[in-house]
């Protein structure tokens, strides 16, 4: 008779996965027990996991057959616990274990990361949820995800922050950021930049939803069941033709001297300070084209641990052969940049 151990290994084999509740409901016994022999199996390098929590699976530890299992993975859910979670570590692990971004054209792997970013940035910093959960999938007609919270509420929080007098005046207040050389002074920074990316994005607190349909060049408030918290919901074909430096450059002028291998960011804006993750993003996005980049901080006083931590950090490890430099740096600007290096 058989062990447990090969029985999964025989399972692996013939059906490409396997799950703990493919042998507890052929043996009879607890997900427990059978868990360790998975563990064993793991653990000497025989089988891998692909997925987590309700969609984990166990593939034979074959780079082959990784690849090819991971590539059919193409749905993904994730409740994550909204503490010491980071959006970037999260966006690796559907790259590492799903094959939803696999092969994307460049102009919407770059949109959908940004998207995704900024939205779950949103949700982990300003929700105050203990939970957050996650929903991307891929299919023939886009990439669509969606991030909902069970927080304060985006509406509420626009109305209490800026001190408005309903929801209506914070959906207003979100809408016209399209209205400012300076968005970054706006409650939704991220979210109109991400709302310019999609072909649809929805987002829904209490019993509203606001639409931007892009495909209808309009935007829409429509009324829906209530719900606790903020929903959003993002979706772009894999054909579409938007470009994210197209989309910053309209609203914004960052000075970029390009060259060959390298490019140059000069940074001194008057009346402008470097905070946020979101400003670091649109001015790191679409850079990874170069072997070198520069950042010029003259005439900058200080910068964000947050903007700091976006480049030198987070979009450093997502791009490692890409060397990432500055100059004209004052002391202020040295301690956030050293700070987050130390971070690594």
């Amino acid at each position: 008779m058989n062990t447990i151990s090969d029985l999964i290994l025989k399972l692996a084999s013939r059906k490409d996965t396997v799950r703990v509740s493919d042998i507890t409901k052929t043996t009879g016994f607890s997900r427990a027990y059978i868990g360790r022999f998975f563990k064993e199996l793991q653990d000497e390098g025989k089988i891998a996991l692909l997925g987590s929590a309700n969609t984990a699976r166990y593939v034979l530890s074959s780079p082959r057959q990784l690849e090819l299992m991971k590539k059919k993975i193409l749905a993904v859910h994730r409740l994550l616990r909204n503490h010491d979670v980071s959006e970037d570590i999260i966006l690796k692990d559907i790259y590492k274990n799903t094959g939803i971004l696999a092969g994307l054209p460049e102009n919407i792997s770059h949109i959908v990361d940004y998207a995704f970013l900024e939205m779950l940035n949103n949700a982990i910093e300003h929700s105050q949820s203990k939970s957050i959960d996650i929903v991307m999938k891929r299919n023939d007609s886009g990439i669509h995800f969606a991030i909902t919270d069970k927080g304060i509420g985006i509406f509420e929080n626009i109305m209490r922050k800026r001190s408005l007098g309903s929801h209506m005046d914070a959906i207003q207040d979100l809408i016209k950021g399209k209205q400012t050389t300076s968005p970054e002074s706006h409650s939704g920074q991220g979210i109109f930049f991400t709302s310019k990316t999609a072909d649809l994005f929805i987002i829904r607190n209490i019993n509203k939803k606001l639409i931007f349909d892009n495909s209808i060049q309009d935007i829409l408030v429509k009324n829906g069941s209530t719900i606790k918290g903020t929903k959003v919901f993002f979706s772009i074909r894999l054909n579409s033709p938007k470009e994210l430096n197209a989309i910053f450059n309209e609203y914004t002028d960052d000075n970029y001297d390009f060259s060959k291998t390298s490019i140059s960011v000069k940074l001194f804006k008057k009346d402008v300070d470097y905070l946020s993750r979101s400003q670091a993003r649109r001015i790191i996005t679409g850079l990874d084209k170069f072997k070198t980049i520069i950042l010029d901080f003259a005439g900058v006083d200080t910068v964000g641990q947050a903007f700091a931590d976006e480049i030198f950090r987070v979009w450093q490890s997502f791009h490692p052969n890409i060397k990432i430099t500055h100059k004209n740096a004052c002391e202020n600007v040295l301690f956030m940049i050293k700070r987050a290096l130390h971070a690594n």
